[in-house]
């Protein structure tokens, strides 16, 4: 494998190995050899090292002394967990564009992702439909304009599309529920109605988690 610029040759290995942990191919438990990663992508060890501790900020991977790299497990707890901190940075980034759309045209991102899961539900591609509603989470940043919020947010993101990828079939059969949800949760951004921003978010949050946590139990 090639891999090439814009990203640092760390982050292009990063993504590859999160790829393949987000599909279920790496299974939880398993170990990463750093050796055994070097030769496969014909990299440097401190390319794959660096690639590592990546991983490692964003939940898939733990570190641990004299055992070395292994997939994270996922657990119902992390699980719960992570929805209810993300469901809680969604809120903050629907509340900044909100106080901050000043036109018509400001919306216009959001229009078009709403369009794009529209087109996905209707040919049942649910591997668009979830990339999209991450994308509508990333149309948000310059109206936030906060640097930590994105990181913290870009570095969990990972650990989400896991979950996700884990209640694929689940989350398939609720396609046409999101799309009520994405289109009531405009139309109070829309409206600068902050109350109910966070009525939908939060009940977005909590159908996601009920979705993973069932697929995980019969996984």
């Amino acid at each position: 494998m090639t891999f090439k610029a814009p990203d640092s040759l760390a982050e292009q290995i990063a993504h590859h190995l999160a790829e393949r942990i987000i599909r279920g191919e790496m299974k939880p438990g398993e170990r990463i050899q750093e050796q055994k990663v070097t030769l496969a992508l014909n990299v440097s060890r401190g390319s794959v090292r660096e690639a590592l501790l990546i991983l490692e900020r964003r939940h898939l991977i733990a570190i641990l002394p004299r055992r070395g790299a292994h997939v994270t497990e996922l657990t119902a707890h992390k699980v719960q967990s992570l929805c209810t901190l993300m469901s809680e940075m969604y809120i903050l980034l629907a509340n900044a564009v909100a106080s901050g759309w000043k036109v018509q045209a400001d919306l216009a991102p959001f229009v078009q992702i709403q369009q794009r899961l529209t087109a996905s539900f209707e040919r049942q591609d649910i591997h668009t439909f979830v990339d999209d509603s991450f994308n509508v989470m990333r149309a948000t940043y310059g109206f936030a304009n906060n640097p930590y919020l994105q990181e913290t947010v870009e570095n969990l993101q990972p650990a989400m599309s896991r979950a996700y990828f884990l209640a694929l079939e689940q989350r398939k059969a609720s396609m046409s529920e999101y799309l009520e949800l994405f289109e009531r949760l405009l139309a109070a951004v829309i409206a600068r109605d902050f109350a109910q921003i966070r009525v939908v978010l939060t009940a977005y949050a909590q159908r996601s988690c009920d979705l993973v946590i069932s697929a995980l139990t019969v996984a």
